[in-house]
């Protein structure tokens, strides 16, 4: 019979037989199997009347580079480095006020372009799913307000799909947007609007990539 006083909830309870690395790996395994259930949770939501499921992920979690932040990382620090300094001498040197606020919210841009925006980045991946029906593909995300993106597989034309060597990768629903390639990241503000739909940083990119070219041509043998 369980006993709370011989195992508090509130401390870690260790499996017998199980090395350390053996129970991360089962933990590891739990976890990702608890996301993938909440992910089919939330896209089942979604589903039409007959519509079938047969695929749902997630992008990467944690912190994600692109190939933009080449030029994001270095104009941020420039930004952010030339604005803490100005707010500093001007700080030090005891100049007006005007002055002073003027410099606080160059600052605070500054803050978020080094560190807020991959805050912000991380925490939208965290909460956006992915799915593939035999009729459309399905985007949702949202952290304040949840939003349904739905593309209808008949009208996708144009497919990109970009692999790493680890097997993740991204697959593009449509032309890339020039502001995205030119430093317009997706995770400054307003930035995501502009962003060309797509299954961002998943596990397996391409076998998905597979189904969904399979899932276009049972909708249209013709098309294959």
């Amino acid at each position: 019979m369980y006993n709370p006083r011989r195992c508090p909830p509130n401390k870690g309870v260790k499996l017998p037989g199980l090395r350390p690395a053996a129970y991360a790996q089962a933990v590891s395994r739990t976890q990702a199997v608890s996301t993938v259930l909440e992910t089919e949770h939330e896209i089942t939501k979604h589903l039409e009347s007959g519509e079938r499921l047969l695929w749902t992920g997630a992008p990467h979690k944690g912190l994600l580079l692109r190939k933009s932040d080449a030029f994001q990382i270095p104009f941020s620090l420039m930004w952010g480095g030339f604005a803490i300094f100005w707010e500093t001498t001007v700080l030090r040197s005891g100049g007006p006020l005007f002055f002073v606020l003027w410099g606080i919210p160059f600052v605070a841009i500054g803050l978020y372009l080094i560190f807020g925006r991959f805050w912000v980045d991380a925490k939208s991946r965290s909460v956006t799913a992915y799915a593939l029906t035999d009729r459309r593909v399905l985007i949702v995300s949202g952290i304040l307000s949840r939003s349904v993106k739905s593309l209808p597989l008949r009208t996708l034309s144009e497919l990109t799909l970009e692999e790493n060597r680890d097997g993740t990768g991204t697959i593009t629903f449509g032309s890339a947007n020039p502001l995205m390639m030119f430093g317009g990241g997706a995770n400054w503000p307003g930035g995501r609007r502009y962003q060309t739909p797509g299954f961002e940083s998943i596990v397996g990119a391409s076998e998905v990539y597979r189904r969904i070219r399979e899932a276009q041509k049972a909708l249209d043998p013709k098309s294959g």
